[in-house]
């Protein structure tokens, strides 16, 4: 068939036949990887060698050769049919359309619509990732109908089925980005603090990506945006099969990919390194040190920098007026997922709902916009706090009386403790 960015259930795409989108960034169509017969349905930028691909329709169930051939049904679903007529992928729409129309978008997104002239998509590729993270999809989680929307690894860089890594925004809590490995978080850039993840650096993606995370009672919503498509209109963030994650941009100049940050980026952003009511510093050795009025677990073993037993409180919270507020600064702050939340509250009221509970050992706002706003509170054990790679927000850790240092000198009045948001002073 004649190159095209559409075709209808009239239609049909064969092996080395493609769809191309109408400026001429995307081609969708059968491909397959050096030395093997396996064929998939995809898509990558026509433009750029190599290949780069930034979807898989069939990724766990390949064709065998190249008699594969995707058609559209009347009912508005595609369909990949091997040789011999067996269905190996289909799209799942629970919508009927009355005039169908798949059609390759220039943001990389494959659509089906009622319609050519049609914005209502019954369906489309955005709304079921593979490994790669474009401008304009969202990853999503729907607390009422599911399920989550999430970057998952392909199990080798000539095999795009599905691995054990996965990208996604976790809403237990607080929402924040994680990197699991099976059920397990391998590594977290942290809880949205109104611009992005507290965790990220402000490198020099912000000056060219804008982030947005969308959070209602329905559900939650992250995606980002290029902010002049004229200048910086290709890139895209990977998730690879070691678990890690780039974010490329295309050089036109050098007619290659950059990487501009990654992550893992050091020891400290594995999940959990120090163990709790820690904090990892990676540019003071060793990295990991106990909170204050903390001391670890087992001292042996955290001497010999196995660091996964953690720290425990030095004296028992009293829970009444004897404790008090440690304010640490510029930190990452730590996971979420069984962290509480308002939104409308001012810090003055979030300090004091922590103090008023016995289980509160941490609080925080949740969004560092306009001076700060709303509400986090952690209770019991901190997990995965560290020093910010270059500025990040402060945190406040409940402490016993016993670690209030206080200062006496000549009788001048010293500050020492906040009490459910006083300033207490002594002579």
């Amino acid at each position: 068939m004649p190159t095209s960015s559409t075709i209808t259930p009239n239609q049909s795409l064969q092996y080395h036949e493609t769809l191309v989108s109408s400026a001429g960034t995307f081609e969708a169509g059968f491909f397959g990887f050096e030395n093997s017969t396996r064929q998939y349905f995809g898509i990558w930028y026509k433009s750029i060698l190599p290949r780069t691909i930034v979807w898989v329709a069939n990724r766990n169930v390949p064709a065998q050769n190249s008699t594969a051939v995707l058609k559209l049904t009347h009912q508005g679903v595609i369909v990949i049919l091997d040789g011999s007529g067996g269905r190996l992928w289909f799209s799942n729409s629970s919508k009927i359309a009355v005039k169908p129309v798949m059609q390759l978008l220039d943001s990389g997104n494959l659509v089906v619509k009622d319609g050519e002239s049609s914005e209502n998509f019954l369906w489309q590729s955005f709304d079921y990732p593979g490994d790669t993270f474009l401008p304009g999809m969202k990853l999503k989680s729907d607390f009422l109908k599911g399920p989550y929307k999430y970057l998952t690894s392909w199990r080798d860089y000539d095999d795009p089925s599905e691995d054990v890594f996965s990208y996604m925004i976790d809403t237990r809590g607080f929402p924040q980005q994680v990197t699991t490995n099976g059920t397990t978080i391998l590594y977290s850039i942290g809880p949205w603090n109104g611009y992005i993840f507290s965790g990220v650096s402000w490198d020099r993606t912000h000056t060219f990506l804008s982030f947005s995370l969308e959070f209602t009672d329905e559900g939650v919503s992250y995606g980002y945006e290029t902010l002049n498509i004229s200048v910086l209109s290709i890139t895209r963030l990977k998730l690879n099969p070691r678990g890690g994650t780039e974010r490329f941009l295309w050089s036109n100049q050098r007619q290659s990919w950059d990487i501009v940050n990654s992550h893992p980026i050091d020891q400290c952003e594995y999940f959990g390194t120090c163990g709790v009511n820690s904090i990892c510093n990676i540019n003071k050795p060793p990295i990991c040190e106990c909170l204050q009025g903390f001391t670890p677990k087992f001292q042996a073993k955290w001497d010999s920098h196995d660091w996964s037993g953690g720290c425990v409180r030095r004296t028992k919270l009293s829970c009444d007026n004897g404790d008090w507020f440690k304010e640490y600064r510029g930190i990452k702050l730590p996971e979420t997922s069984s962290s509480w939340f308002d939104r409308s509250l001012s810090l003055e009221e979030c300090e004091t709902l922590c103090f008023r509970n016995c289980s509160c050992t941490a609080y925080a706002n949740s969004d560092i916009r306009d001076g700060g706003s709303g509400c986090l509170l952690w209770f019991r054990d901190i997990v995965d706090l560290r020093t910010h790679t270059d500025q990040g927000q402060e945190i406040h850790i409940r402490m016993p009386f016993s670690e209030r240092g206080i200062f006496i000198s000549n009788s001048i009045l010293c500050p020492f403790a906040r009490f459910g948001g006083n300033i207490i002073y002594v002579r």
